[in-house]
């Protein structure tokens, strides 16, 4: 499945991008999943065991410079982004497991010489949109032959997550399944509306978030563009 760039809270994404060792929507697992709910703009969403999977802004790319010191576009040297991400995740699991995949498009200016470029990236487990509870730190290595100014490589990575934390306990569910009638006092009641309903599924709601492992400096020239 492919899945698109997700825009998270500033502090999720220094979170994730600079703590520990440093604007669409996330698709998620479209497989049936433990609940369906109609939101109020008619919208179905299918819960899962499986986390929605995404790239998280300012992240998906990076910038390698001649100099240090200077952003100046005629001292770039090297680019990287992000593409064709993908994850394969079995929802019946325990624990779910999320096996993501993605491929790094790289371009250097000058193609003189052969050289390796071995980039740091990062895929985190993101609770209830904003709670970085894991994260690990992968290596992807770019290798240009002579004369080669663009090149690509895979990237793997995989994301654990605890089978009973992303399930909703009974009540909650039976909460929000409930058969309504019309004409009933609760029937034009969103039950999602309801704070404790609304926390419960936030703490069952998982994400994974992938990026380049980026630098201060990285992160806000990314964000300053």
């Amino acid at each position: 499945m492919h899945f698109r760039s997700r825009r998270m809270p500033a502090p999720a994404i220094a979170a994730v991008a600079l703590t520990m060792a440093a604007s669409a929507l996330l698709t998620g697992c479209s497989s049936t999943g433990e609940l369906v709910v109609e939101e109020g703009v008619g919208i179905t969403a299918v819960r899962s065991a499986c986390p929605a999977v995404g790239i998280a802004d300012y992240t998906g790319d990076i910038t390698l410079f001649r100099a240090p010191g200077s952003t100046d576009s005629r001292n770039i040297a090297m680019t990287a982004a992000m593409t064709d991400l993908r994850s394969q995740c079995d929802p019946k699991g325990s624990p779910v497991n999320a096996n993501v995949s993605f491929q790094v498009l790289a371009r250097r200016v000058d193609g003189r010489g052969v050289r390796d470029v071995t980039l740091p990236y990062f895929v985190s487990v993101v609770r209830g949109g904003t709670a970085v509870i894991s994260k690990r730190i992968g290596q992807v290595t770019l290798h240009f032959a002579e004369g080669q100014t663009r090149t690509e490589a895979t990237a793997l990575g995989v994301a654990t997550i605890d089978k009973a934390e992303a399930t909703l306990n009974s009540e909650v569910r039976d909460r929000i399944t409930k058969k309504r009638k019309a004409g009933e006092a609760d029937a034009a009641i969103d039950p999602l509306a309801d704070p404790e309903v609304k926390a419960a599924v936030a703490r069952a709601t998982f994400d994974v978030m992938v990026g380049f492992q980026l630098s201060p400096e990285q992160l806000a020239y990314n964000a300053s563009r």
